[in-house]
């Protein structure tokens, strides 16, 4: 029957051994309730029965404030967040102007390259017309002209006056750390469809005009003071206005929206996430520049503005989970087998010698039953034209004619030599078995 060939009308089960031992007995149910305790454990605290979804999220921002800087060469300027802002603009980011270079009333024309830029130079055989590079800041007019009281540098095609100062110490624009931004936090939870964002329900508009974030003890105000968030990333304002630098603002929404357990609330922290010390890179901080254009008497002419500022970048991470029974029952189900640690302990327990020698060896009779491997069999020969019996082992290769004999024995009927033979033979039977052969009156074998 097809049933029967393919074996799928029998069913097969393990052998399962009961040892009645009291200190077992305890053993296997103190460690099935530790691993019990640790799976609701790890439910309860890793929240294993809901099901989760990611945050969508949109940000916006606006600064406020205003600061009035004196500008070298430049005189005094107030600055509102027009200028202080900038044309810098990013994704889910803002930027803030701390320090400031300016350099007035530059005109397209011909000077001398500013230093290190530039090529020292003795003679014009030093200089090459129409040679620039990356570094330059115009195109070599082949002349070599005074640079200083001591130096002469190649002449280039620019905007002249060319740039050539450094950036102030102290920071121009250090009161910005008194600046606030309002950070507008927008998430999704689509599968959950549950939308909310970082101005809570409950705040009233009198609220936010009076708030800022973790002053009275309001961690969810979502107006910030410039100063604060870089204190709260470990960092110096004052210093870290010379030469700009990253700052990173981290949304974190960790919502549980069961009904009973219900929380959806915003988490921030702060971080910088640029190199901050000078010595350790090659361009330290940020900067940018841009230039503002006008006409005098039928001439362009601009201010360039070389900007030294912080860049904020807003960062939103979260999850949202909701309890769902197909998550309880695949946690359920994949710890199960955790259990497999209380048979494999307690096996191991009892084969050595931790546990009495007497339970041990009843335990591992009963458990195991020990098979040996079929060896191999030797052949009695007996031909009709020789009066011995050869004993020669078996071999799919020669013919028994023509295999060496192990031995030999003469042809007896008696029940001592049958028992001689077969020992002699080894073939893996038992020594009963080798008896009934002999009372049978001859051994089992193949004549030939």
């Amino acid at each position: 029957m097809p049933c029967t060939l393919l074996n799928l009308c029998e069913y097969d089960t393990q052998k399962v051994v009961k040892i009645k031992s009291v200190r077992l007995g305890s053993l296997k149910w103190t460690l099935n309730g530790v691993i019990l305790m640790f799976i609701c454990f790890m439910m309860l605290w890793n929240k294993e029965y809901q099901e989760y979804d990611l945050v969508v999220s949109s940000v916006t921002t606006k600064v406020k404030g205003v600061a009035k800087i004196t500008i070298p060469d430049f005189g005094e300027v107030v600055w509102d967040v027009v200028d202080y802002s900038g044309p810098y603009q990013g994704r889910n980011s803002f930027f803030v102007a701390t320090n400031v270079i300016v350099t007035k009333n530059q005109k397209q024309g011909n000077c001398p390259e500013v230093l290190p830029h530039g090529k020292l130079c003795r003679t014009d055989k030093d200089c090459e017309k129409g040679f620039s590079d990356q570094h330059s800041h115009g195109i070599q007019t082949g002349a070599c002209v005074k640079f200083d009281v001591l130096k002469k540098t190649c002449e280039v095609t620019a905007w002249c006056p060319i740039e050539n100062k450094k950036n102030p110490r102290p920071a121009l624009l250090a009161s910005a750390e008194n600046f606030t931004v309002m950070i507008k936090n927008n998430i999704r939870f689509p599968a959950f469809n549950y939308i909310r964002r970082n101005i809570l329900p409950k705040m009233k508009d009198t609220d936010l005009k009076g708030c800022i974030y973790n002053h009275n003890k309001n961690p969810y105000c979502p107006i910030f003071r410039l100063g604060d968030i870089v204190r709260e990333a470990k960092e110096n304002f004052s210093e870290m206005a010379v030469e700009g630098g990253v700052i990173g603002i981290q949304i974190n929404w960790d919502c549980d929206l069961n009904h009973i357990f219900h929380s959806c609330l915003p988490k921030y922290s702060f971080r910088r996430l640029d190199e901050k010390e000078s010595n350790r890179t090659l361009y330290p901080g940020l900067n940018f520049r841009f230039a503002r254009y006008s006409t005098v008497n039928g001439v362009e002419q601009r201010t360039l503005f070389k900007m030294y500022g912080i860049r904020f970048d807003v960062m939103v991470f979260g999850k949202a989970g909701k309890f769902s029974i197909i998550q309880l029952i695949i946690y359920i189900g994949s710890t199960l087998s955790y259990y497999a640690l209380t048979t494999v302990f307690l096996d191991w327990l009892i084969g050595t010698s931790c546990y009495s020698k007497e339970a041990k060896q009843n335990y591992t009779e009963k458990k195991y039953e020990a098979v040996q491997d079929r060896e191999e069999c030797f052949l009695c020969v007996s031909f009709v034209d020789e009066d011995k019996l050869r004993v020669v082992k078996k071999s799919r290769k020669k013919k028994l004619q023509e295999t060496k004999p192990l031995s030999l024995h003469q042809r007896k009927n008696d029940l001592a030599s049958m028992k001689s033979l077969m020992s002699a033979l080894q073939c893996g039977q038992s020594r009963s078995e080798a008896v009934q052969n002999g009372q049978s009156g001859r051994p089992k074998m193949p004549l030939n």
